[in-house]
Parts: structure tokens; sequence; C-alpha cells
């Protein structure tokens, strides 16, 4: 226990309250952007990300990942917002979390195993897209001093790591920060800063409970978004928390990370905070800015909370385009460059799926209907694969030719099943039939309905029908869903027909 706090806490702090420091700053306008986007007033979403942050710092799976406000959660709360106001908001953020720490309870974590590498990556690099996009209105229809700005700050941030002695000892996007806004404020550029993001909150969040009628028919509102948001907050946290992991070499603990996002929701809601789950360009920056542990989650919402509550005159006088500087740092950084020289060399499917997933987030600004496509088309071509695998061999075992012994070798469920019939030919005159499944599994009840089939139609015709060497999970599948061994079940079968 004691080992486990140092690791998580204690084990890289300088490193962590510095990383801490930048991913604060860059919460900042994200946070007011997505209260705009849900349409409430920018010290909700700030409130949110401050709670949540400190929160799933101390009960996350995760390390280092920086959970807050987010805009893919906000755009789901729009439309409850605008037809019932805050305080129902404030209720489905409670609801969120109470499902979400049920999902963490059910395990359902663990189903982040199903999401191959192809739909992560297209995850990863829909994403990187995303960020950019978000960054041109702060590009467009702008003076030339802003332009300056940004290609200043990229310049720190990459050029900064490569200066002797200091390159290494301070992050470079909050020199880019820091050094940015000095030179705007001594220059006393006209450029667009925090502050023209939206007013600051001046004091600190209260104890707030939603002010709603808590009966059924306040649940029936709810319910939906509530729903909506545990799910999408969930995808969006475990996709992160994978990428997280790669960066980091490390693992993760995705059922406690569930619980945990729902137990800073809860907070959040109480506070009166929107729902909020990872952010996957927040998280990088923390990574690449060198945070590897909790105190780094920690700092990034307590110090959030203490700039934008004491501080808020100097930081509403940072320039955007510092913080467009790191943004498209995290949206180069994110992007997987690899994985278009791997178009090349990487499966046809494997590239559909990347390519899809990238194209549907992209095209629908929703993470999780991109998730869901590219699953759905990686489980489409793995079933497809896999029935592939099947065959089925025959051949004669007496001289007489009176008997044949079929060799079905593979995997029969629902995909490889027809072909499974196909390979029998019934209308061969013969006195006796052998199924040899030594070499086979039967998964599902298609793949059994298959095997029954296969067996009354031999029967009618008059050949005897011997199955041998089923492996025990193939044996139960078949002894509970199967019929052919049952008279009973085969007369209503036959009479169905």
């Amino acid at each position: 226990m004691i080992a486990s706090i140092q690791r998580d806490w204690f084990s890289n702090v300088r490193a962590d309250l510095l990383a801490g420091l930048v991913v604060a700053l860059a919460l900042i306008p994200e946070a007011i952007a997505f209260s705009i986007i849900a349409g409430v007033d920018p010290k909700v979403g700030l409130y949110a990300s401050f709670c949540i942050a400190v929160v799933i710092a101390f009960v996350g799976g995760r390390p280092g990942m920086i959970s807050a406000a987010t805009g893919a959660m906000a755009l789901l709360m729009v439309t409850l917002v605008k037809e019932h106001g805050l305080e129902y908001l404030l209720a489905a953020t409670l609801l969120t979390g109470v499902l979400q720490i049920v999902a963490g309870f059910l395990r359902l974590g663990d189903l982040m195993r199903f999401v191959s590498r192809s739909v992560v990556t297209g995850f990863v690099n829909a994403l990187a897209i995303l960020i950019f996009m978000a960054q041109l209105p702060e590009l467009t229809n702008v003076t030339w001093p802003v332009y300056a700005m940004t290609a200043g700050g990229l310049g720190i941030i990459y050029l900064f790591p490569l200066l002797p002695g200091i390159g290494r000892s301070l992050p470079s996007p909050l020199v880019c920060i820091v050094v940015m806004t000095a030179i705007a404020m001594f220059l006393d550029l006209d450029i667009r800063t925090v502050s023209d993001m939206g007013e600051l909150p001046d004091t600190l969040p209260v104890f707030l409970w939603p002010d709603v009628p808590w009966n059924l028919e306040t649940l029936k509102i709810i319910l939906p978004y509530a729903v909506g948001l545990a799910i999408v907050g969930l995808l969006e946290s475990m996709m992160t928390a994978a990428i997280v992991d790669d960066l980091t070499d490390s693992s993760s603990d995705r059922n406690r990370e569930c619980k945990g996002q729902g137990v800073a929701n809860i907070a959040s809601g109480l506070l009166g905070g929107m729902a909020g789950c990872a952010m996957i360009g927040q998280s990088i920056i923390n990574v690449k800015s060198g945070g590897r542990g909790r105190l780094s989650t920690f700092t990034a919402g307590g110090l959030l909370l203490i700039m934008v509550v004491f501080l808020d005159d100097w930081i509403g006088q940072i320039p955007m385009a510092a913080l467009v500087a790191v943004m498209i740092m995290v949206s180069i950084g994110t992007f997987s460059w690899e994985s278009l020289k791997n178009l090349k060399t990487h499966p046809l499917s494997s590239n559909i799926v990347m390519v899809a997933t990238v194209a549907v987030v992209v095209a629908t600004h929703n993470l999780a209907i991109g998730v869901f496509v590219g699953v759905l088309l990686a489980s489409l071509f793995f079933a497809n694969k896999i029935g592939r695998f099947m065959v089925v061999k025959s051949e004669l075992e007496d001289s007489e030719g009176n008997h044949r012994r079929y060799r079905v070798v593979g995997q029969v469920f629902f995909a490889s099943a027809e072909d499974f019939m196909a390979a029998f030919d019934f209308k061969e005159v013969l006195d006796t039939v052998t199924i040899d499944l030594s070499q086979a599994h039967f998964w599902d009840i298609t793949s059994v309905g298959a095997l029954d089939k296969t067996v009354i139609r031999f029967r009618r015709e008059g050949t005897a029908v011997t199955i041998e060497g089923m492996n025990e999970a193939t044996r139960t599948v078949v002894d509970r869903f199967g019929v052919h061994d049952k008279p009973e079940e085969v007369e209503k079968l036959l009479a169905g027909h």
C-alpha cells in the first residue's frame, strides 16, 4: 500500500508539478469553450474540470491521465439544458456517475479487449484531426500578430528542448505560454486572450443539490441523457487510458477507472459542474511534459481552481495564440504518422477499419459513433476471416464404399455454418457416415443447428450417422441446444418443416 502511494504520488514530484501547471493553463479555455457548447455558464465547465481532475487523481485507475469537462460530453447536454435548464443537467450528471460506478462493478471496462489496434489507431488519428480543426477558428480572419505568435510558440515548443542544460529541465509548452504572454503584454498586442473566451468565476464552488422534483417523471427526462453521457464518458476514458498506457509503457485498472469516473462525476454534479471524462489532448500534454503520477492530475485540477479564482487578472491575459500552439503540438504528437506508412503493408481489412473510424469520427464529431463503427467492421472482418479457416475433408473407409468419414477442421459458428453444411454430399448412397469433430470447435446455436440439420438430412436418406471426437466445450453446447439425438425434438423440427 505504502509502496503504491509512493510510486503513484511521489516518484516524479518535480515533473508532475510542472506538467500539472501546463495542463491547468490548457484546461481553462477548453473548459470555457465546452461550457459554451453545452449552453451553460463558463463556471460550470471550470468547476467541473477542477472537481473531476482532483477527485480522479485519488480514485481513478490510470495515473497521469487527465479528466475534466469535454466537448464530446458537452454536445450530449445541449438539448437537456435548452429544454429543462441547468438543474436537470446537474441531476443527469449525478445519475451519470451512478451508472458509471455500476459499470465498474459489472467489470465493463474489460470490454476494451474487443477494441482492435486498428480502431485505436483510427480513434487517435481522428482525435488529432479534431484537435487541429478546433484551433482553426483562432487562426481564421485574424491579424498577422496572431500568426506570428502561433509560429513563435511552436518554435519554442520544438526548439527549447534542444537547448543544452535547461532544455530538458522545463516543459517547453509551459515556456511557450509564459514567454508568449510576456511578449503580448510588453508589446500590448491587440489579440484574443483567455479573458475574451468568457468571464472567469470569482468564488469557490459550493455544495449544490439539484433543485428538481425527484420523482419518476424527472427520471424519465434525465435517464436517456445520463445513459448517453455514461457510455460516451467511459468509452473516451477507456480509449484514452489505452493510449496513455502505450505512451508510458504501463498498465491501468480499467474497472477502477470506470468507478473513479463515476465518483468524479457525482462530485462534479454536487459542486455545480457538468459531467466529464478523460481528455486525450490534455493527457498527452501531461505525458509529454513529464507527468506520470497522480500528483500531476491533482496539481492540474488544484491549480486550475486557484488560477481562475485568485489569479484571474493574470490568467485572462494569456494569448489564445500560445494555447493554440500548444494544442497544435498535441495534434501533431497525437497523430500516428506511422499508420500512413503501414497502409502499404497492413491487411486491407485493417486499413478499412482504421480509415472508417477516422472518417466517421471526423464527420460526426462523435467519438463513440466512430469507435462503434470501427469495432463493428473489425468484428465482421474477423468473423469472415475465421470462418474461412473451417474446412471439411472426407474419405471412404471401406472397400465397398458404404462408409464415408467427414473430418471437420476449424471453428464452426454463425459465419461458417453455411459452408459447413455445403461440404456434405447428402445424395451419395451410403450405409453409414462418421462426422469426426476432434479438430473442430462449435461455438453457438447457429453451428449446432447446422450440425442438427446435417445429421437429420443424412438420416432422411437412410444413412446412419455417428458423431465422434467432440471436445468438452463443443459437447456442452451440443448437449444443451442440439436436437439430432432427441427423437421428440426431431419430430417437432420435422413437423415444423
